[in-house]
This record gives C-alpha cells, sequence and structure tokens, in this order.
C-alpha cells in the first residue's frame, strides 16, 4: 500500500515537472527582425520604426500555455528619417522619452487559430499607460530546421497612450489609428 502511493507521487511529480517546464526559448537574429509603425498625418502615411528593441520568444505550439513573448522597446530611438520629427516625438507631448525610455508589450496568452497562424493576448505599455491587446501573429518555416519568422500586424489608438497631446489631439491633423507591423526572424523553434 505505502509503495503504490509512493509511486503514485511519484508518478504526480514528474507530471508536474514536465507541466511546468516552460516552453523552450528561441533567439531572435536582430539582423532579419523589426518594428515598424505607419500613421497618417494630414491624411498622408508617415512610416517610422524603433531603432532599439529586444524581444524574448519561449514558444512551442505542443506548449502554448507556457508560451511567453515580449518585446521591449527603446522609444529614444524612433526613426523617421527626419531628425526634427525625430526630436518632436521624444517631446512630453508625444513619448516623453526622457521620463519615459521604454515601451514595452507582455503576452498573457497564445491560442492557436490553425495553419500557422495564432493570437496573443497580452499588454501593451506606453508612456505609462496599460491597453489589453490582441496581436495576431503568423509563424513561417524558414530554410533550415528550427528556424523561422514571426510577423503581424495589429492597430493601436495613439490617444489611448497619451500619444500627441495638447495640439496634437486633434485627429484631423494627426490620425489616432497607428498600424503597427513586425517582424522577428528565429532560431531555436521547436518541430510543429
Amino acid at each position: 500500500m505505502r509503495s503504490t502511493l509512493l509511486r503514485a507521487g511519484f508518478k504526480a511529480a514528474i507530471a508536474w515537472s514536465v507541466l511546468a517546464t516552460p516552453a523552450m526559448a528561441q533567439t531572435v537574429v536582430p539582423e532579419g527582425s523589426e518594428i515598424r509603425f505607419v500613421s497618417k498625418q494630414m491624411g498622408v502615411p508617415v512610416e517610422g520604426r524603433f531603432t532599439r528593441w529586444q524581444a524574448q520568444v519561449r514558444f512551442d505550439p505542443k506548449q502554448l500555455q507556457a508560451a511567453q513573448m515580449g518585446f521591449t522597446i527603446d522609444t529614444r530611438s524612433i526613426s523617421f528619417g527626419a531628425a526634427d520629427t525625430e526630436t518632436e516625438a521624444a517631446k512630453p507631448e508625444w513619448f516623453h522619452s526622457t521620463q519615459h525610455p521604454q515601451a514595452s508589450f507582455r503576452s498573457t496568452a497564445v491560442k492557436s487559430l490553425g495553419g500557422g497562424r495564432y493570437e496573443v493576448a497580452g499588454a501593451l505599455t506606453v508612456k505609462g499607460r496599460t491597453r489589453e491587446l490582441q496581436v495576431p501573429v503568423q509563424l513561417a518555416a524558414g530554410p533550415a530546421a528550427g528556424q523561422g519568422t514571426a510577423s503581424g500586424n495589429f492597430t493601436v489608438k495613439r490617444l489611448d497612450f497619451g500619444l500627441g497631446e495638447g495640439e496634437w489631439s486633434d485627429i484631423s491633423v494627426v490620425a489616432n489609428e497607428v498600424q503597427v507591423r513586425f517582424k522577428l526572424q528565429l532560431t531555436g523553434l521547436a518541430p510543429s
């Protein structure tokens, strides 16, 4: 009887350790990755990107409950290809980069939609304000085993994060919707 209980306890401990093991971590290859965005000013698309950021990805399609995805973006690295626009974006009315040098996204759940498509729920924090998002992600296999690309796009409302306060809050001048696009080149992916 006692040995049966010990065996049952041992099996339960092994099962728990398997369930508690976090999904394998992937490495993000910066040279093949990017975070870009498009806003509209007076109806004209304005493209930009962030040049300094980090992404953390722990993903195994067979253990979605343990998946973790996150970004940390240096708001001071915003790039439009125009120095005066970049200086304006760092001001308190926009990113207030001296007080809020980082923006971040942290996943809370990942759901498979089939065909390499996933929905990542999480929290986006910009300028000290946090909003919940649902981000569609497409995972595509790369040329070699364990390689691939995760990409997606989503829309945020800039005024939800206090981006463009004061005179810049007029959405007829700068649209409220900002399209964010990302592409992450990954290594260390588990076979699906």
